[in-house]
């Protein structure tokens, strides 16, 4: 029998099957603090956060957390709030390098359209299971890391960790679970993460150091191929979870990004919540909006604090008008007016006379003190307050 003319194509011309795919791993080693910065840049799959772009955006956060704060009416930028403020120096960035969740969602939303949500914020996991997610960074204290899907596999790529390290989907949601428990809060990104690694050419958006293969990690190999002749000659020494530090000698090399600048990556993210901080600048529409806040004569039960892992209950981050921080458990069910009773206890003010902003821009909270905190996807945020 003759062979099929396109049967015989595919013999004599055997380039046409289809051919295995490379993948590299991006996998930042700590430096110093700076693990915000390589969970962001491990997230993303590379090099594209320095820390002095993140500390630029901690400086421009600083600064709109302190106008807002400067329009009170007990002496605005001389108050007493307003000067402890000035005092403890800034809330988002500290001098070993520690960056607050504020600086990595405004860096991923300024530079990549990205929003990080917590994951316990209503409608992430219960329209979703979890093993669709793209990303996470998990946080507890000063420590960032992150967890990322890359060809099908999720995999660890905390920078404490020697590689990169692979968890199943099976084990996804128990290790979820497992870091919860222990403390960590985590933010995820749903879906439309930067494409994976798979060429030569997209290598070069990372340190040349940090790229691992993933069939060798996947084989286990003790000799896994990196870029660089020598995977760990620029690493330097970093800061394990249980206190323990990693004594490498040298500091990782720096690399600026090449397209975007700072000033235009700022401005993305910046340019709406500067002018409407600019007391100034105010409408006449925000002028009645406080207005109508204040006249509310309305109060707000607040519930007594629920114990740790009590179901149903979430935790809220708070810079309180003094500018000190505190963070206090919620239950699902309590209203955002109960925030606002909350904050007037803890200074000693009449709940009418604060105001409370969330998110990134910041926005008011005084229209939604009737909405739940899971509604108003409040859980794990962090709440500015100051005296009206």
């Amino acid at each position: 029998r003759r062979i099929p003319r396109i049967l015989l194509h595919i013999i004599i011309h055997p380039t046409n099957q289809p051919k295995t795919m490379t993948v590299w791993i991006y996998h930042e080693r700590q430096e110093a603090l700076l693990c915000g910065q390589h969970a962001l840049n491990n997230l993303l799959q590379r090099h594209a956060f320095t820390p002095d772009t993140l500390s630029q955006i901690a400086n421009q956060l600083d600064a709109m957390e302190l106008n807002f704060m400067a329009q009170n009416n007990e002496g605005g930028v001389h108050s007493k709030d307003y000067l402890k403020r000035i005092q403890e120096g800034s809330g988002n960035v500290d001098e070993q390098g520690n960056f607050s969740v504020e600086v990595l969602r405004a860096a991923l939303l300024s530079r990549y359209r990205l929003e990080l949500p917590n994951i316990l914020q209503k409608g992430i996991l219960d329209e979703r299971e979890i093993t669709t997610i793209d990303g996470f960074i998990c946080n507890k204290s000063a420590h960032w890391f992150a967890i990322r899907k890359i060809n099908g596999r999720y995999w660890n790529l905390n920078s404490t960790l020697e590689r990169p390290e692979v968890i199943s989907h099976f084990q996804l949601a128990s290790e979820v679970d497992k870091l919860r428990g222990a403390g960590y809060s985590v933010f995820c990104v749903v879906e439309s993460l930067p494409e994976i690694c798979t060429n030569e050419a997209m290598m070069d958006q990372g340190l040349p150091q940090y790229w691992w293969k993933e069939d060798d990690l996947l084989k286990g190999k003790t000799n896994a191929m990196t870029r660089a002749d020598d995977p760990w000659k620029n690493v330097g020494s970093g800061r394990r979870l249980d206190g323990k530090s990693y004594n490498n000698n040298g500091a990782a090399a720096s690399l600026d990004v090449s397209g975007m600048t700072e000033d235009e990556m700022l401005q993305m993210a910046m340019m709406a919540s500067l002018e409407q901080q600019d007391p100034s600048s105010a409408s006449a529409s925000d002028s009645t909006k406080s207005a109508s806040i204040d006249d509310n004569t309305q109060s707000y039960e607040l519930a007594d604090e629920p114990p740790e892992g009590t179901p149903g209950s979430i935790k809220i981050q708070f810079r309180l008008p003094n500018g000190s921080r505190a963070v206090r458990r919620f239950f699902k069910s309590e209203t955002v007016g109960a925030l606002y009773t909350y904050v007037g206890m803890t200074c000693g003010k009449d709940h009418r006379g604060v105001e409370l902003r969330a998110g990134f821009p910041p926005k008011d909270l005084g229209s939604r003190k009737d909405e739940t905190v899971e509604d108003a996807g409040l859980a794990g945020e962090m709440v500015h307050g100051r005296i009206a």
